[in-house]
């Protein structure tokens, strides 16, 4: 695939100027930054003003699940804006009503009704209104290695730094250790012993904050941005367990697993654990237009059969968002985009990142399934020192600066967060393309390797 307009350098120059005269960028020092100019992108590429192509690993924010531009999405959108663009959330809605349906017939067991949102953080933010209206209780628990969204709640339940300058320890939420056996607080050897101690650690969690004060819990079914640590067999199935002996509402968090991001429609499947609430966004309609949601348990909406759901948006299901949510959903059952990220994850992407780790000292852990693959990245794979320190900055960061750097000048674009790189391409990247970025990978690791000890 080739870029589809010719380099032009001075209109990248003029797009650039632009964004830094007005655009007020998300978590970044504005002064610091020097945004890439982006000319066009199709499937599994994007491209620049100068003629450079990448490889996107990172699949935008982990949203593009059937990769940029697809031609059904595309024309999905244009039809809708042509018979009607918007229209308000208090009225029935064809295209509405198709998106709900279809999204509900993949949730697990009973999770049936569908409150629509503009995006993952406010589908956080509702869950959580909605548990604690529901069980009459105010705390929340959350796992420090998380990240939930940016609005006021999800800020505060997010387990990583970004949390930390908003937190005014007011919000009624309470972290824990999730899970994470490489690099286990509770100085686990295996899976199951992980699994049983962080179900403990939990459990006498909720016995001391008073099991009667706690509305929910909040969990990454596999945590995205902290490090996509799939969880072990029989943790979740715990976490269900104590929720139903206290009451308390299991929230499974599927912004970025959800939608075939793992090789099944949610990654609750892969446990056979049924929430009460899920909330999804992102790969529900490869982010063609902001949408994300709640998928709520009968029980729970019956709790609003009667008394008004105090939460709404002005754009809740709009119909633009909702036709590309129909559009991807078909797209996806049709060209069975699910089971090939399944596939590909299965014989490219684990193999390929495992045999990168046979000959790459920076590499001491791949983890994922699907297309959702994180690589932990060590000075020591002994004593497992990270490559950087936590939440590194600066000088401190300049190992994870220069790997990321020559993923670039290979074509690749990559996913970073402290000192991981994450293979999240979209999820009908082709063999060849998986292939593709796993040699940018390995031409990029010999520098990271450059930093081991």
């Amino acid at each position: 695939m080739t870029p589809h307009v010719e380099p032009d350098p001075q209109a990248g120059a003029a797009v650039k100027a632009a964004d830094r005269a007005h655009v007020f960028h998300s978590w970044s020092a504005q002064g610091l930054i020097d945004p890439l100019a982006v000319a066009g992108a199709e499937g599994s590429y994007f491209w620049d003003y100068d003629g450079n192509r990448y490889l996107d690993f990172t699949s935008g924010l982990v949203y593009t699940n059937i990769g940029y531009q697809h031609p059904r999405v595309v024309e999905a959108i244009q039809e809708q804006a042509g018979r009607l663009a918007t229209f308000a959330p208090a009225f029935a809605v064809d295209v509405r009503s198709e998106a709900a349906r279809l999204i509900a017939e993949r949730t697990p067991g009973d999770l049936d009704k569908i409150f629509f949102t503009n995006g993952g953080a406010e589908a956080v933010e509702n869950a959580v209104r909605m548990a604690r209206l529901h069980t009459g209780r105010a705390k929340v628990l959350s796992a420090y290695r998380s990240y939930h969204g940016a609005t006021s709640t999800a800020i505060n339940l997010t387990g990583d730094p970004r949390r930390w300058p908003s937190d005014t320890g007011s919000a009624g939420v309470v972290h824990f250790w999730a899970p994470f056996l490489y690099r286990s607080p509770f100085y686990s050897s295996t899976q199951a012993e992980e699994s049983a101690r962080a179900l403990q650690h939990l459990e006498d969690t909720i016995a001391f904050e008073g099991p009667q004060t706690v509305a929910a819990i909040v969990l990454e079914t596999i945590p995205g941005t902290a490090g996509i640590m799939t969880p072990p067999p029989g943790y979740l199935a715990g976490v269900r367990e104590i929720c139903d002996r206290y009451g308390i509402v299991f929230v499974l968090d599927e912004v970025m697993a959800g939608f075939g991001r793992t090789g099944a429609w949610f990654a609750a499947e892969h446990y056979g654990v049924v929430p009460d609430l899920i909330t999804f966004a992102k790969g529900v309609n490869s982010g063609y237009v902001p949408l994300g949601g709640v998928a709520i348990s009968a029980e729970i909406a019956a709790t609003f059969d009667k008394r008004p759901y105090p939460g709404g948006l002005t754009y809740s299901g709009h119909p633009l968002a909702c036709a590309a949510a129909v559009a991807t959903i078909r797209v996806m059952e049709d060209e069975k985009v699910v089971e090939h990220a399944a596939h590909i994850g299965e014989t490219v992407l684990g193999p390929g990142l495992r045999e990168l780790a046979e000959r790459h000292p920076s590499v001491g852990e791949v983890r994922g399934l699907g297309a959702f693959w994180a690589l932990d990245l060590v000075r020591d794979r002994e004593t497992r020192e990270p490559l950087v320190p936590y939440n590194a900055s600066g000088e401190a960061a300049a190992p994870m600066a220069a790997f990321g750097a020559a993923c670039k000048k290979n074509g690749l674009w990559p996913f970073i967060n402290m000192n991981r790189t994450h293979a999240v391409p979209a999820c009908n990247i082709t063999e060849a393309e998986a292939k593709e970025g796993l040699a940018a990978l390995d031409a990029a690791l010999t520098v990271a390797d450059e930093h081991t000890v």
